[in-house]
């Protein structure tokens, strides 16, 4: 890949709490999102029902037929769906997809097979363990579900770095291009929200949120556990017959707090959750900056990252800035533009945070800079 030739988003597609597809993530973005349903857990204490983001994959019998999707587990539908919605948004014409590279990105992987098969194992043994929960239990197993259904012969990863594993992916995507392996990447993040995630979220946050989830409040826990798949159709510019935005960078690293280092003055997408573990630091790292945050359409999960990025993408786009979610309640300086403000930049950061001081960065670019 030339030094002019940059990586330009072609397609999005998401699944999630929110909807389906690039029109029910924008309804939600501009201020008509569903309130979130719900997760019921057993306990020794009984039975709990706590608020989730929940994501349908109804929609995916319009790409594949029913008889194929019997064997496949949730995890792969997700997978399966949010990459023949991005597809469908790019137009991709079907000759084109046997070239494709696919990369996806999930801090869980498939923990709801993973977890029945164990089930399994426990209760008939080794040689009667299920082989339809050991074969959907691996991470790979949505990539591979996707390969399969799309033809697709170029390479085939799957990336788990938990709330970094978006922008490691990325990372490894934006290799593959310049590198020229492929012209495009099919990239995804996916996380299903199974019961053993649902109740090990119960057993270790403080309480359950009593409201919607209002992240820049960082002294207080309201995450609300979600699960989804977001999908970035990736090629380079000179390939490309044109998109949302381009992908300038994506970064990791370890870094002091305050004092992070932004690139640039502009639009910073926070991942925050609404976990008051990571809030902290990202009351720290934001102070002062022109932020937004969209977590709350989607929920509290490691492939969030890639919601923000579609997110930031669509702003790019229609060079207006989306309304934040709970914005008003926030306990740190920062200033969050009111919806329909102009982005007043040409690039785009999102930021991740996760444990032990690292971050991951992701810069998105206008495709004409005005």
């Amino acid at each position: 890949m030339s030094g002019t030739d940059r990586i330009v988003i072609e397609g999005i597609g998401g699944i999630g709490g929110f909807g389906c597809g690039v029109s029910a993530l924008t309804r939600a973005l501009t201020g008509n999102a569903p309130s979130p349903g719900t997760l019921e857990l057993s306990t020794g204490s009984g039975p709990v029902t706590i608020p989730a983001f929940r994501a349908d994959v109804s929609r995916l019998e319009e790409f594949i037929p029913v008889r194929t999707l019997r064997r496949i587990d949730h995890f792969s539908r997700l997978g399966l769906l949010g990459s023949h919605l991005a597809l469908a948004d790019a137009e991709l014409p079907e000759e084109e997809r046997p070239r494709l590279g696919i990369i996806i990105a999930s801090g869980y992987g498939a923990a709801g097979m993973t977890y029945a098969f164990l089930k399994s194992f426990i209760n008939d043994g080794d040689i009667s363990a299920s082989p339809t929960c050991f074969s959907s239990s691996v991470h790979n197993s949505a990539a591979a579900h996707i390969s399969i259904q799309l033809g697709a012969k170029g390479p085939n990863l799957t990336v788990s770095d938990v709330h970094l594993s978006v922008p490691s992916a990325l990372a490894t995507a934006r290799v593959w291009l310049a590198e020229e392996r492929v012209q495009r990447v099919l990239f995804g993040a996916v996380d299903e929200l199974s019961e053993l995630i649902g109740y090990i979220r119960y057993r270790t946050r403080d309480a359950l949120p009593a409201g919607p989830m209002t992240p820049l409040r960082t002294e207080m826990e309201t995450s609300i556990p979600g699960e989804g798949a977001a999908f970035l159709l990736l090629a380079r510019e000179s390939a490309s017959r044109g998109g949302y935005c381009t992908l300038d960078a994506s970064t990791t690293g370890t870094v002091p707090i305050p004092g992070f280092p932004f690139p640039e003055p502009g639009l910073l997408v926070l991942g925050a959750d609404g976990s008051r573990e990571s809030g902290r630091r990202y009351a720290a790292v934001a102070q002062n900056a022109r932020v937004a945050c969209y977590t709350p359409l989607y929920g509290s999960m490691p492939a969030g990252p890639a919601f923000d990025l579609a997110a930031a993408a669509l702003i790019l786009k229609g060079g207006r800035v989306f309304p934040s979610p709970g914005s008003i309640i926030r306990d740190f300086p920062a200033s969050v533009p009111a919806g329909g403000d102009p982005v007043g930049a040409d690039r785009i950061s999102c930021l991740t945070l996760a444990g032990d001081e690292a971050y991951g960065l992701t810069t998105l670019g206008r495709v004409d800079p005005q």
